[in-house]
C-alpha cells in the first residue's frame, strides 16, 4: 500500500492485507522479550523462529503509516495469525473499504471453500469494473 500511495490506482482488491505492521512487529517483540531500548542498541535482533527484528524497520513502519484514499474491497479470515478482527475493521472503517470476513479462515486462504469465495468475490469486482468503464 505504501509503494502505491503515490500513484494514480482507481480502485484496489486486497487479500489478507497487512495492515498494522507495527502491531506485528510489537507483539513478536513481546513473545521474544525484547525490549525497545535492546532493539534500538543492537539495531537487529534474531528472534528464535529466525526472523529478524529491526529497529530500522520499526522506526521505518512508524515514521510512515499507511495513507489510503482509494476504494477498496478487503478479503480477510476470521482467523488471520497477522491481524485480528478489530485491527481489520478499524482499519477497514478507517479507508472507507468493503470488508469480507471469511468464516474460519486465515491469513492464508487455501481451502476450496475459501478459494470459491475468492472467486466469486474476484469475479464480482471486475465485473463492476467492467460494467463503469462501459457506461
Amino acid at each position: 500500500m505504501h509503494t502505491l500511495s503515490e500513484k494514480n490506482v482507481e480502485k484496489a482488491f486486497f487479500i489478507s492485507p497487512v495492515v498494522d505492521m507495527e502491531k506485528i512487529i510489537l507483539t513478536m517483540m513481546t513473545r521474544e522479550n525484547v525490549t525497545e531500548k535492546m532493539l534500538r542498541e543492537e539495531k537487529e535482533i534474531v528472534t528464535n523462529s529466525g526472523e529478524i527484528l529491526s529497529w530500522q524497520y520499526l522506526c521505518y513502519v512508524r515514521e510512515n503509516p499507511i495513507e489510503w484514499r482509494v476504494p477498496t474491497h478487503i478479503l480477510y479470515g476470521e482467523k488471520d495469525f497477522l491481524t485480528s478482527p478489530a485491527t481489520m475493521k478499524n482499519f477497514a472503517e478507517k479507508i472507507g473499504a468493503t470488508l469480507t470476513v471469511i468464516p474460519g479462515g486465515e491469513h492464508f486462504l487455501h481451502t476450496p471453500e475459501q478459494m470459491q469465495i475468492l472467486d466469486k468475490r474476484l469475479k464480482k469486482f471486475f465485473e463492476e469494473e467492467i460494467l463503469c468503464k462501459s457506461t
